[in-house]
């Protein structure tokens, strides 16, 4: 079994979250107690989970791959029975509601891939079919959209604000256990690689993210959504403080496409890009190894039409800092197709900024 894991189980998952009330977003408090005054999530808790759902999913059990028992003449020959239909599967996960008015749920690709049916449970105990608004593989991302009756709300953070050591929660159901919360802090960011044609920019924490907690959130101390939890580092499959996160903001950008269009349309600037090293970076004459190398500019694309060439260092992306080739892929694949962005870029010592609209890919 790979360590990289998944995390859908067969299990009902419940991930808390948080709400604004009264324009605020509940936050962590001192409150008086034995000893005196300590530090407690308790307030905050209590208010945030039922902007947390269950999702259980109804798909189809993948059949047995076996080319003679398809093959119709050796079925006859050894008097075999026809091939069973394959049996409907039950699995389940968690999502978050991120808009109330229109009953948007955010969850993970993989918690409902392949379902014939979809069906959320709220706090309160309400049972309700969920339409799949649709859902991006290469992200991790679904949109699903439930009867907006009675529903709150989890206000999106600012995951680009994230710094390493900041605390976070994680509250979930693992291994079918009952509603968990658990907390740490961000281990990492912009961790990619994880698989072969994702597009990854997660947030690692060392919250305790177990099986059975698939698009649940992640959530900054002051009750804001800043990741939908996703996968786990695991050679076991249990916990050991490996978890990772797709980031608000990729998830909310993968949202406002799929409500649009159904699908993620990648944007393109037409370039082959790799990592620099301080070996490259000191033959270029750069001084730092920071930025997205262009290795190959497409004849007529975006990036042509903005001058840009082979050598070229983007260093930033409208004045965020590009901190390599797969933040830098992330980002123009994410950027809804016709937008402008305004690039820095870095060539023999020298910066300058040019301007290119986003084409489709």
């Amino acid at each position: 079994m790979s360590a990289f894991i998944r995390l859908i189980r067969p299990l009902i998952i419940v991930f808390t979250v948080s709400l604004l009330i009264g324009g605020a977003p509940a936050q962590a408090q001192f409150v008086s107690g034995i000893g005196g005054s300590v530090p407690t999530l308790a307030p905050m808790l209590e208010k945030v989970t039922p902007a947390v759902v269950n999702i259980s999913v109804v798909s189809q059990a993948p059949e047995e791959d076996n080319p003679l028992y398809s093959d119709p003449y050796f079925r006859r020959y050894f008097n075999l029975p026809d091939k069973p239909q394959a049996e409907p599967r039950l699995s389940a996960g968690s999502g978050v509601i991120v808009d109330a008015t229109r009953g948007y749920v955010l969850t993970n690709h993989h918690v409902v891939a392949n379902a014939r049916k979809i069906l959320v449970t709220l706090k309160d105990g309400r049972r309700l079919d969920a339409r799949l608004v649709g859902s991006d593989k290469g992200t991790d991302i679904a949109v699903l959209q439930i009867p907006a009756r009675n529903l709150t709300t989890l206000p999106f953070g600012d995951s680009d604000a994230l710094r390493v050591g900041d605390y976070v929660v994680a509250i979930g159901n693992p291994f079918g256990l009952g509603q968990t919360v658990t907390s740490g802090i961000v281990s990492a960011l912009g961790r990619s690689g994880l698989s072969r044609d994702g597009y990854e920019d997660f947030i690692q924490t060392d919250a305790s993210i177990n099986p059975g907690n698939s698009g649940g959130a992640l959530v900054t101390f002051d009750g804001r959504l800043v990741g939908i939890n996703s996968a786990i580092l695991s050679p076991a499959g249990g916990n050991i403080g490996i978890g990772f996160a797709v980031p608000a903001k990729i998830a909310r950008l993968v949202m406002t496409q799929l409500i649009q269009h159904g699908e993620v349309i990648r944007g393109k600037l037409g370039v082959a890009i790799q990592d620099l090293d301080s070996d490259i970076a000191a033959s270029l004459g750069l001084d730092d190894a920071g930025g997205a190398l262009i290795a190959a500019v497409e004849q007529g694309s975006p990036a042509a039409g903005a001058g840009l060439k082979p050598g070229d260092v983007v260093a930033a992306v409208d004045g965020r800092p590009v901190h390599g080739a797969a933040d830098l892929r992330n980002r123009i694949g994410l950027t809804p197709v016709g937008s402008q962005i305004e690039l820095t870029v870095r060539s023999s010592g020298s910066e300058r900024t040019v301007k290119a609209r986003v084409s489709g890919s």
